[in-house]
């Protein structure tokens, strides 16, 4: 797909190069200023009038007509070059690759070096332009009879760079790693239900686990009732369709020490259960197992990358239904760390089972627990829908991750958890906790149960209810799933100290 290659000439063959401009100083210098010569001045021109800008996000594409070199040239505006970073240039590799996709070009050309400035160089430029091919030109397939072939792909894409060849190659292998496990979130959040239950998922990690050699573990409902799940096991209680826990261990380490534990809510589709959700909820409730997709992305991404950490996945995957059988509100019921719980509501149904999946990732060693969840509609209302809320007992692990999610461009944002937050969770008369205390803080409410479950452990909650998904397309990718916290997760454990 890339292919690293020494700077160009003008006389250099490509179907479209793509050159950078920034904004202030002479626009045509170094390549384009070769071109601009080789037309005699019209590039300038073209400036001057307006079509060719250097203001971010704008594309122009220019017909050189010349016997030799490039048949089209792309101009893309980056703006200053003291307020270029790596989350905007990526978003501009973006829209440039929607371009390229919409034009149907399947080969092309970048001249890298011209989209470097400050802090931002030629290796952050690779795996910024990476990263971006793979989220811009994503696609769901969908199921339509008729549907047409995929009528775009871009077959090569050539880095022209006066870098070191193996340095920018390494760089572009990051990029695309992070780029294509963000899809494979996407695909499985984007899947339907009925085509993605809870034994779907769970096949889907063991092929996982073959193709990396992962440890894994896939306790099925017996196991379950020996070990005592009694949360899981109750929100699983109205479904036909079995549950699984699904367990994952990579090893970067010769210990099993310093564990990092990723928990990802796996309900492959949400009715609320008794507690209904009303129809317009309840559409896109196959969305809800988002907070698994995101960790099994971040799997695949250190699959390939192998950074030297100790990591375990743990993912509850079960769906939320209705019969005869299905929990209800007032029940209690006994969870695998032995606390019990009042059911008050039973679409509050994600923490619990990320209560027994936290329980279980301290069983096996987690020394740090980071769960990831669609689990809250407060948290859209508190944040709206381009903040991940955050929630944690432990600042120094937080704030790592904070760095992490400042780097991918995947903003977070920490809500508090009180001491009278805990004291509500606690406030059931018959039960130790309570697992829906009222709608007052409701997104807190949920952090603060299962922090009930990770007690002393160090633990960050990331709710990715309003991020998890996306109503309008965007210069990184369609409407649909966005695959978030794959990035965040995997560069957080890759930076790990």
């Amino acid at each position: 797909m890339f292919t690293v290659k020494p700077l160009p000439s003008v006389e250099t063959n490509e179907e479209a190069l793509v050159i950078g401009l920034f904004e202030g100083g002479q626009p045509f210098a170094g390549l384009a200023g070769e071109y601009d010569a080789r037309l005699g001045g019209q590039l300038s021109g073209l400036w001057k009038e307006g079509d060719i800008s250097a203001k971010r996000g704008r594309i122009a594409t220019v017909h050189p007509f010349l016997p030799m070199g490039a048949k089209r040239l792309y101009f893309v505006g980056l703006g200053k070059k003291e307020e270029l970073t790596f989350a905007r240039l990526r978003e501009v590799f973006g829209k440039l690759f929607r371009a390229l996709k919409q034009a149907k070009r399947t080969k092309a050309a970048v001249a890298l070096d011209t989209f470097t400035a400050g802090d931002v160089d030629e290796n952050e430029a690779a795996h910024a332009l990476a990263e971006a091919y793979y989220l811009a030109t994503y696609e769901f397939p969908g199921y339509k009879q008729n549907r047409r072939e995929r009528d775009y792909e871009m077959k090569s894409l050539t880095v022209y760079t006066g870098a070191d060849a193996a340095d920018i190659e390494a760089s572009l292998f990051v990029g695309s790693v992070y780029g294509k496990a963000t899809n494979s979130a996407r695909t499985l959040v984007n899947t339907p239900g009925n085509l993605l239950t809870a034994s779907d998922l769970a096949d889907y990690a063991v092929k996982l686990a073959d193709r990396y050699d992962f440890d894994y573990e896939i306790l099925e409902k017996e196991d379950m009732e020996r070990l005592g799940m009694g949360a899981l096991l109750a929100v699983n209680q109205g479904s036909k369709q079995p549950p699984k826990l699904i367990v994952l261990k990579y090893q970067g380490k010769e210990k099993w020490e310093d564990v990092i534990a990723l928990v990802g809510k796996g309900v492959t589709f949400d009715t609320g259960g008794y507690c209904l959700k009303p129809r317009d909820s309840m559409v896109d409730m196959k969305t809800d197992m988002a907070g698994a997709a995101a960790v099994l992305g971040a799997m695949e991404a250190i699959g390939e990358l192998r950074p030297e950490q100790n990591v375990l996945a743990v993912i509850p995957a079960t769906d939320n239904m209705i019969s005869g059988e299905a929990f209800k509100p007032d029940d209690v019921i006994t969870s695998l760390s032995g606390k019990t719980i009042e059911v008050r509501n039973t679409d509050a149904e994600g923490r619990l089972i990320l209560a027994d999946a936290v329980t279980y990732a301290k069983q096996h060693g987690a020394s740090y627990i980071i769960d990831v969840a669609t689990l809250t509609g407060g948290v859209i209302v508190a944040l709206g829908t381009d903040k991940t809320g955050a929630m944690t007992n432990n600042e120094a692990l937080f704030e790592q991750l904070l760095e992490a999610s400042m780097e991918t461009g995947e903003f977070i944002w920490r809500l508090p958890i009180t001491e009278h937050d805990r004291e509500r969770v606690r406030s059931s008369k018959i039960a130790d906790l309570n697992n829906s205390p009222g709608r007052e803080g409701h997104a807190i409410m949920g952090g603060a149960f299962i922090g009930e479950f990770a007690e002393d452990i160090p633990w960050v909650h990331l709710d990715i209810a309003g991020t998890a998904t996306a109503k309008k397309d965007g210069d990184l990718g369609p409407a649909g799933a966005t695959g978030v916290m794959v990035r965040t997760l995997t560069a957080f454990v890759e930076r790990f100290e």
